[in-house]
């Protein structure tokens, strides 16, 4: 079966070309089957391909010296776009010529160059930016919107449960996963009126498509393992996002200062490493790396830009995942088959 190829932006990130390339590599040795379109300056990828044969023989280059900087505005990158690492890697899902982009580099220029040259699919009012949090369950959570938006209404997150609940289908292989709206409470009548309508509007759709709805989740359920798919718009989700993450760092290091406090801590910590370690495993943010556009006409994917190999690896791991389970068809299927009959509606218009 032939799978169109992956689109890396080799530039971006914090250490580029180096990690881009190492990460790809370990991810093809998942996915074999997948080619590469390395987007960069063409004699450091080369010299990094040394290392990595089995992806050199799977890779084209495309050449580009010039780079997104990681403080650059996003509409001083848009002039750039033919021109950068990253235009170039989007614009080549746009032509065809690749399926999906994966970039580590500056995130809204990723997203504004990303909706100018894809734009978004029929029945999406605004792509959202999705991502995956480890949970204590036996299931990672999808939470969408982490800042693409910072402002929707009812219509906005009635797409983004659609758009999440397929995502999560691909990535935790649950048919029906558990969809709910992040809210202040779980009673029906709390929450804002877009909230509330969104909620009244998945109720009634939920047995059109595949997806368990039944209200809303408060912040501290969200790792719980309770939900499969956590919906919001971008300004709480982003709150919430980088709430969560600071809360596994301050854990992390209140644990690291503990053991480190005295002999005796030190003798526990030897005793608990195993556990620890296991830990550290599970809040690692490369092992749940990769971002993606929801809502596009292709699969543009951010990897965080401080990302290790692995990082890079997961992040092209899921990209990979995304394309050979067809994402964008699997949305404009359900987007079908609710034949928009609940899309329309916002709070001000059921006034």
């Amino acid at each position: 079966m032939s799978l169109p190829r992956i689109a890396v932006d080799a530039m971006g990130g914090d250490e580029g070309v180096r990690v881009m390339v190492e990460g790809a590599a370990l991810a093809r040795r998942r996915h074999d089957r997948f080619k590469f379109l390395l987007v960069g300056d063409e004699e450091r990828i080369k010299s990094a391909l040394d290392a990595h044969p089995n992806l050199r023989a799977a890779s084209e280059i495309l050449h580009s010296t010039d780079v997104v900087a990681g403080d650059e505005k996003p509409t001083q990158a848009l002039r750039r776009a033919k021109t950068t690492s990253m235009g170039m890697a989007i614009n080549a899902v746009k032509q065809g010529d690749a399926g999906a982009a994966v970039s580590a580099g500056n995130t809204g220029a990723l997203m504004a160059m990303s909706k100018l040259a894809l734009r978004t699919m029929p029945g999406i009012d605004r792509p959202a930016l999705s991502a995956i949090m480890p949970t204590l369950g036996d299931n990672d959570v999808v939470m969408l919107d982490l800042g693409a938006n910072t402002e929707c209404d009812a219509r906005n997150l009635v797409q983004f449960a659609i758009m999440g609940a397929a995502y999560a289908r691909i990535i935790t292989g649950r048919d029906n996963p558990r969809v709910r709206l992040l809210n202040i409470g779980s009673e029906d009548n709390k929450g804002t009126e877009d909230l509330q309508l969104a909620s009244a509007q998945l109720k009634e759709a939920a047995a059109s498509l595949a997806m368990s709805f039944d209200g809303y989740v408060e912040a501290d359920k969200i790792n719980r393992g309770e939900v499969d798919v956590v919906v919001t718009d971008g300004f709480s989700g982003n709150i919430a996002l980088k709430g969560i993450e600071g809360t596994a760092r301050f854990v992390a290091d209140l644990l690291r200062r503990s053991f480190a406090s005295s002999l005796r801590s030190k003798f526990g910590f030897l005793v608990s490493r195993p556990a620890t370690e296991l830990l550290k495993h599970h809040l690692d943010p490369n092992n749940h790396n990769g971002a993606v556009f929801l809502g596009l006409n292709g699969v543009v994917v951010k990897s965080h830009g401080s990302a290790s190999a692995i990082g890079v690896a997961n992040a092209v791991a899921v990209t990979a995942r995304l394309l050979e389970n067809d994402l964008t068809k699997r949305i404009a299927a359900d987007l079908d088959r609710l034949g928009g009959s609940h899309l329309g509606r916002t709070a001000k218009a059921a006034e």
